[in-house]
């Protein structure tokens, strides 16, 4: 990808209404684009970094036996009047329209409801389980506060899975393998040093609590009270001294942090299996309920999130497996030979099946550099009449002063194989 021919610009300028700073920053570097609030387009170097996202968390999710589908966005009424959660009164923030053909529909917040449909058409025996079905899909929730850029979107990307089980222990084993899954994930996408397991409220989706994967962040939504010994934390919400002690924390332990919620577990028990008619006839022939879970995570969030926590001064930080490029070269100069030279370093990365950012442009070191900052991307490679008479590159990571030369061979083999 070249610099010159991507028709979206870095801007030095971002309307003051936008008050996050992951927004602002995403905005200036031209990764996305306001559309109203909550609602923002992924342009080309956005998009790489939702899918890079989207990417890992299907890896880890297939890694652990889910099978992934892709459900309907228009959600039929009298679907989710079987649990009572198209009722305002349960779920707040549906978008609803009435069909000129008569009835009512709905632009889907969240799946139980036809995953659980879907799957009662295949599930009727105890050999059909346990099973794991996810999507990657457009959410739509009408949330009355939209400030906080990819933090709080009323159209979001979000990972949704859902477990079928036989029994509350073969439910108890999926939880744990969902678990560790996500802990992986965050793991790989930079923010596992943040990221703690979080007791919370189970809300319109499950009775009892919820469990959430909550990330340190100064102006979060939530508030945690974190154990950093035990790596678990409470959400405020629940904060009480009959819940510490079922959980077996002392509250004299606890740090109290803003945090921001970037994955969900929710233990569903027959909530939704029940009114469904889910069943299955076990070994003996005897009709059973089949016992769910459902684990949320919102990939545009979990984008925004990595955003506000790592951007500085200078712009975007991305994780190497996150970022849309490996590199971000640039040129310095007009001079044919450094342009050929650059032209065959950038083909020399492509054929290596490294992704890189090749600044082509007719424009000054000084904004080259500050928009290779912007950018976030891990590594900055400078060819120039300095370089080329040293029979070397200069190479800078985004997070460090630290300036290295080194031979086109030596880069490759030091920088150039993502992690």
């Amino acid at each position: 990808m070249r610099v010159s021919n991507l028709f979206t610009k870095s801007n030095k300028e971002v309307s003051a209404e936008e008050t996050a700073k992951n927004a602002r920053l995403l905005i200036q570097a031209g990764f996305i684009s306001k559309e109203m609030a909550g609602v923002y387009a992924y342009l080309p170097l956005g998009k790489r970094v939702l899918d890079n996202i989207t990417k890992i968390v299907k890896e880890e999710m297939n890694l652990i036996g889910g099978q992934e589908v892709q459900l309907t966005a228009l959600q039929p009424k009298e679907m989710w009047d079987a649990t009572g959660r198209w009722n305002d009164d349960v779920i707040d923030v549906w978008f609803k329209t009435k069909l000129n053909a008569g009835g009512e529909i709905g632009l889907g917040v969240t799946h139980e409801e036809p995953m659980t449909n879907l799957v009662k058409k295949y599930v009727n025996s105890y050999q059909d389980l346990p099973l794991f079905t996810y999507q990657v899909q457009t959410k739509f929730r009408n949330e009355l506060r939209s400030k906080s850029g990819l933090m709080r979107g009323r159209e979001f990307l979000m990972k949704d899975m859902y477990s079928f089980a036989r029994s509350e222990e073969e439910h108890q084993k999926l939880f744990a393998e969902v678990k560790v899954a996500y802990e992986k994930i965050f793991k790989r996408i930079g923010l596992s040093d943040r990221t703690f397991f979080t007791t919370a409220d189970g809300g319109a989706f499950s009775s009892g609590f919820s469990y959430e994967f909550q990330t340190l962040i100064d102006n979060g939504e939530d508030t945690i009270y974190l154990d950093r010994d035990k790596n678990v934390a409470v959400n405020e919400e629940i904060l009480s001294d009959e819940v510490l002690t079922s959980l077996g924390l002392n509250k004299a332990d606890l740090e109290v942090h803003k945090a921001s919620e970037v994955g969900n577990i929710f233990n569903l028990g027959t909530k939704y299996s029940k009114p469904f008619s889910l069943n299955y006839l076990d070994e003996d022939n005897q009709q059973q309920t089949v016992i769910m879970g459902s684990y949320g995570l919102g990939i545009s969030r979990v984008m925004g999130v990595i955003a506000e926590v790592m951007g500085d001064e200078k712009g975007l930080v991305w994780p190497e497996e996150v970022a849309p490029a490996r590199f971000y070269l640039a040129s310095l100069g007009i001079d044919t030979e450094v342009t050929e030279k650059a032209d065959e370093l950038y083909q020399k990365l492509v054929d290596e099946g490294i992704e890189v950012l090749y600044d082509d442009r007719d424009a000054r070191a000084g904004e080259k550099f500050a928009d290779a900052d912007l950018s976030g991307i891990p590594y900055r490679v400078v060819i120039s009449n300095k370089t080329i008479a040293e029979g070397k590159v200069e190479v800078k990571p985004r997070q460090s002063d630290q300036v290295e030369m080194v031979s086109i061979d030596k880069l490759i083999e030091k920088f150039g194989v993502k992690l």
